[in-house]
């Protein structure tokens, strides 16, 4: 069997082969793909060097096809059709009639995840949408398509294959219950006296506060830790335990639960706060959907819970 270097083969050859062979005139099949007669006759002529076959002859007018070319045609056309339906734009994303599975893996905020159901099932009421535990084999499982989008903070390694959006960064501040006696005597002794609540976030990220506060040679009183964040609001509801968070964690839960907001007394900075996701499905559109929503209601909530604080003791703002 004779082989063909496909490595000297062009692909625009045989889509020039094509449609002379629906025209049966190289005028014809010049002015249909937009080029010269000269060109259609020279991409002609390689082929046949290709092929080692005459293909079409000029024949009173009309180019007639080789035994070959009729053969070869009907081979190469299913090829085209198959190579223009591979390279074609995705087809756009229908969430009202989808019936797609996605698995996000976002902070376990009770305002973030209801809002993000909450427009999903609006929108695609037949999607079924997943919330995944943070874990320290999540990153590698949105490189790998798995996990649609995922929330990581602090400075964690991602892997490679991840498309990364920054978003802003947590800022910190202290909750207790309405009455605690530390609010009347709020610093820096209050802070590091009273007890404090911790949640264990899942992943390997040391706690932000902890390698602050070591920074300055200090230490806080552990009273609780525990793994999940809905238990936080009920407990300092009932103790005399502090809880430094996000705003976005507990801006519902202080109105429900009567809390008070107070300003960190030391320097706390900023975490960082990132979104990601694998960069194969970056242009798909059931992947650019869920994310935009996720995004849109991250920043919205987070940006809402800073402007809904009001701080019961008041002292300057730290930064390190």
């Amino acid at each position: 069997m004779n082989e063909i270097d496909l490595g000297q083969l062009d692909l625009n050859l045989l889509v020039t082969f094509q449609v002379l062979m629906t025209e049966g005139s190289v005028t014809r099949a010049a002015a249909r793909l937009g080029r010269t007669q000269s060109a259609v006759s020279h991409a002609l002529q390689r082929l046949r060097e290709q092929v080692g076959d005459p293909l079409l002859v000029n024949m009173g007018g009309r180019m007639k096809p080789s035994p070959f070319a009729s053969t070869l045609i009907e081979e190469v056309r299913p090829i085209l059709r198959s190579i223009q339906r591979i390279v074609a734009p995705p087809e756009p994303f229908e969430p009202a009639t989808s019936n797609r599975l996605f698995r996000i893996e976002v902070p376990a905020f009770s305002s973030l995840l209801t809002a993000i159901f909450e427009r999903v099932h609006a929108a695609a009421p037949r999607v079924s949408l997943e919330w995944v535990l943070p874990n320290a084999h999540a990153p590698q499982a949105v490189a790998e398509g798995q996990i649609d989008i995922a929330h990581v903070g602090g400075e964690i390694r991602l892997p490679n294959g991840v498309d990364v959006h920054v978003a802003q960064p947590f800022t910190w501040v202290t909750f207790v219950r309405k009455d605690h006696p530390a609010v009347s005597n709020w610093g820096t002794d209050a802070w590091t006296t009273w007890p404090h609540i911790i949640v264990n976030a899942g992943n390997d990220v040391r706690d932000p506060i902890d390698e602050a506060i070591c920074g300055l040679g200090m230490t806080r009183n552990i009273g609780a830790r525990i793994f999940d964040f809905p238990g936080v609001a009920p407990l300092l509801a009932k103790t005399n335990m502090l809880g430094t968070f996000p705003p976005l964690k507990m801006v519902d839960d202080m109105h429900i639960y009567g809390l008070r907001a107070l300003r960190p007394p030391l320097p706390l900075r900023p975490f960082t706060s990132r979104f990601f996701w694998s960069s194969r499905l970056a242009n798909d559109p059931g992947n650019r959907w869920i994310r935009g929503i996720v995004l849109e209601i991250y920043t919205k909530l987070q940006q809402s819970a800073e402007s809904r604080l009001s701080y019961a003791a008041s002292c300057a703002p730290h930064s390190i």
